[in-house]
This record gives C-alpha cells, structure tokens and sequence, in this order.
C-alpha cells in the first residue's frame, strides 16, 4: 500500500467534523503566534515548518485571525492539508503532519511535560529537537517514523468517530465516496474501509503507540474527527489521554490550541 503520510492530509480533510476547519484555524492562528519564536529559541525545525507557516500567513489572511468568518477556509484547508500541495516539498504533504507535530511540540513545550528521554544522549523528540513531523525526514528510519504515525493518526480519527457508537454502513460509503473524490487510491480506500468496519478496540489501538510524542498527535487528531458533544466522546477521550498517559497539563494545552474544551 502506498505511503499513508502521502494521503493523511486528504484524510484529514475529509474526516474532520463539522468544526474541524474552524478549528484547525485556530491551530493555525495560535502556532503562528507562539510556535515560530519557540523553535527559533529552541535552534530547531526550519524548512518543513516555515512554508506551512508561510502558506497559512499569504492564504488565510485575515482567516487566520478570524477563522469562524473565513468564507473560503475549506478551500484554504485543502491546499494546505491536501496530498499535492506543490508549496511543501518530502513525505509531508501539505502540512498535515507538521501542524499535528507543531500542536504537540507546542503542548510539551509550553506544559513543561515533554516525553521521557530514556537516557542520557538519547533525543527528546523523534527528529532531534523536534517531532520529525516537523521536519522532511532525513534519513529511512525517520520517513518509516512518519508513515508509521500517518497510520496511527488515521487510525485514531476512525476510533474517534466510532466513540459513540459503530460507523454505519451508509457513513462508511460516504467517507469512502469523499476520498475516491479527492484521489484517494485503492489500497489505501480498502485500508481505510477495513478500519472503519473493525470493532472498537481502545487497548489494543494504544498498544501500538510507541511514544507521548505519537499520542499527543493522535489525540489532536482525534479532537478533529469528532464534535465532542456527547458524554460517550467526552469518556472516550479521557480514555485515550490516560491509556495513553499524555499528562493532564499536555492535554489542556491541545484543548487550548484547537479552541475546545472537552
């Protein structure tokens, strides 16, 4: 199957819940007001991040700043989210993966919380100084890390949108329908079905998560596939931010990132 970091930002797009773009938005308005002084401090991520960034600033406008007014922010969201945005370069396409990276870089930063360094030498994040979403990956084992995340992100979003019950049948053929529309490819629609049909196994989905920095985006993920307006989703994600072990300062910084409280 194709490389899931190559189709998550149409995933994404197509995935997200009526507020999703609003909130994305604010993610935008909010890391472009706190992130780049952050990484400049911290010496790390360039490139990758700085044309999301740049993108977000010359295209959203005064939608950054307003993103409930922005009449044309679903067309801004899909050249910055979409698979083939030409103004990002790598396996990050579009800037899915980076604004996911950035809203969890900011939440370790900022909460002081940031994920256990198992030992002395070994990197904080995935890419050195930052999550290699961040960044386009430099090396084989970075590009394995940032499709392995795709998936995972994919995967939470789905989870996320059975919380309050299972995906019927007709919503499945309509978010399939949506992707085929946008581009999607067969392997990765088959995948996608299959995992929109499987059961709801929170365990077993943590399980697969191998580090904070992981969960952190999943959880983001999550909070953009779903409305949160039921008991059954609000359980859901606390669920996910225990098992996950995402400190409580770190999930209230995401809230605070994408503009809702849970």
């Amino acid at each position: 199957m194709a490389n899931l970091s190559d189709t998550l930002g149409t995933f994404m797009q197509n995935m997200m819940s009526q507020s999703g773009e609003n909130r994305v938005g604010n993610v935008l308005k909010d890391l472009q007001a706190n992130l780049g002084n952050m990484v400049n401090s911290q010496g790390g991520a360039s490139g990758i991040l700085a044309n999301v960034m740049d993108k977000a600033k010359s295209t959203l406008g005064s939608a950054a700043q307003n993103p409930a007014q922005a009449a044309g922010l679903g067309a801004v969201l899909g050249s910055l989210l979409g698979g083939g945005s030409s103004s990002v370069s790598g396996a990050v396409k579009g800037g899915a993966m980076a604004l996911l990276a950035g809203i969890a870089y900011k939440a370790f930063t900022e909460s002081g919380k940031g994920p256990a360094v198992a030992q002395a030498g070994v990197p904080q994040f995935t890419g050195g100084a930052v999550p290699v979403g961040m960044k386009t990956p430099e090396t084989p084992a970075e590009a394995q890390v940032l499709a392995n995340n795709a998936e995972l992100i994919m995967r939470g979003m789905i989870n996320a949108a059975k919380a309050d019950g299972e995906v019927s049948a007709e919503e499945i053929m309509r978010i399939v329908g949506k992707l085929k529309e946008a581009g999607m490819d067969g392997d990765a629609e088959a995948w996608i079905m299959k995992e929109l049909r499987e059961p709801l196994d929170l365990d077993a989905f943590v399980a697969q998560i191998p580090n904070q920095e992981a969960a952190a985006q999943i959880y983001a993920a999550s909070l953009l596939a779903i409305e949160v307006d039921t008991p059954q989703e609000q359980v859901y994600l606390a669920d996910l931010a225990k098992k996950t072990g995402l400190d409580a300062a770190v999930v209230a910084n995401i809230q605070q990132t994408l503009g809702v409280k849970v």
